[in-house]
């Protein structure tokens, strides 16, 4: 009788030190929920600047230890054999625990520590795409220690304007300014979560994402999804508290739709991305395809994009989740 493999050792890691800590575990939850159960034993290891634990099902907990990112259990000790990174904002998403990762050898599901860090600051991802051709709004970096004047910002964006944290990877402090009075309080806002913020000139058009993964030399790239909401914009109660509709696919044409394919597929190349992204985008009433920004941890609960669009595709997420930590992403030093 052929002897059953011995199950991987999987930490799906939440939390963070952003707003959206929240939002973070339930995609810990999310993910545990599509891993399949015969191939892998979960943990939701959480990481917060308090405390680095793996929490159980009944609400016990046990710290990690982090010289070799293990934990204590009925005595002996429990290694990881892959990381599932679903921290929204720092230190998963920024590239600090890829880094950490790869110095421990140990694998993960995203990108490394060069695209992780880039994304992340979405002014700089935004100049980089620029090289390539690739279009976005207008904008304006400001620092805490900047000296800035709302009157020159106006006039060279015009208004309306979206004000939002540079470095952040949340939907909190983010603000849509129509008048002139509104930039102090909207800046002062987005600061509060993070030290860099943007301003971005509005885009009038259709909003949509794309999501896609490589495993191996297979590119899965997922139908579209338009994102349609009442509020002022795709904002924290529009993502996560039912104020949006979210059509998958996209009701837009098929030659547009695969003009958007082929250009997430392209940034998914040019930034060296691993695991799952998300990129979303504007499409303008011309037709013209404008990045908004690009999420290299994106979210994972049973309501978000990535598995409305494995559904909308007839795909099996639990198949997904099993090419993601297979075709894993790990540089040893």
């Amino acid at each position: 009788m052929q002897k059953k493999q011995e199950r991987k050792t999987i930490a799906i890691i939440a939390g963070g030190y952003s707003s959206e800590t929240v939002v973070s575990i339930k995609s810990a939850q999310g993910i545990q929920s599509f891993i399949d159960p015969e191939r892998y034993v979960t943990y939701i290891v959480l990481i917060t600047k308090e405390k680095w634990v793996v929490r159980f099902p009944d609400s016990k907990e046990s710290p990690i230890d982090k010289n070799d990112f293990s934990f204590m259990k009925n005595g002996g000790r429990t290694k990881f054999d892959f990381a599932y990174i679903t921290i929204h904002g720092t230190p998963g998403e920024n590239g600090l625990l890829q880094g950490y990762f790869d110095m421990l050898g140990i694998p993960y599901s995203c990108c490394g520590v060069l695209a992780a860090s880039l994304t992340f600051n979405k002014y700089f991802c935004k100049m980089y795409l620029q090289r390539f051709g690739i279009k976005s709004a207008p904008c304006i970096l400001l620092r805490k220690q900047d000296a800035w004047d709302g009157r020159n910002i106006i006039s060279e964006l015009k208004l309306p304007v979206f004000v939002k944290p540079n470095d952040g990877g949340s939907s909190f402090g983010i603000t849509k300014v129509n008048s002139a009075e509104q930039l102090q309080t909207a800046v002062n806002l987005a600061f509060a979560e993070g030290d860099e913020v943007l301003i971005e000139s509005f885009m009038p058009g259709i909003e949509i994402t794309c999501g896609c993964y490589r495993a191996g030399d297979k590119m899965t790239v997922f139908p579209l999804t338009e994102v349609v909401t009442t509020n002022e914009f795709f904002d924290f109660d529009a993502k996560y508290n039912g104020q949006s509709s979210e059509i998958t696919p996209a009701r837009i044409s098929p030659a547009l739709t695969e003009k958007v394919k082929s250009l997430t597929v392209n940034i998914y190349d040019f930034l060296d991305a691993k695991g799952i992204i998300r990129v979303d985008y504007i499409i303008s009433p011309q037709g013209e395809i404008h990045l908004l920004e690009v999420n290299t941890t994106p979210g994972m609960t049973a309501a978000s994009f990535i598995p409305q669009q494995v559904r909308a595709a007839g795909l099996d997420i639990r198949e997904v989740m099993t090419e993601i930590i297979e075709n894993n992403n790990c540089k040893l030093f």
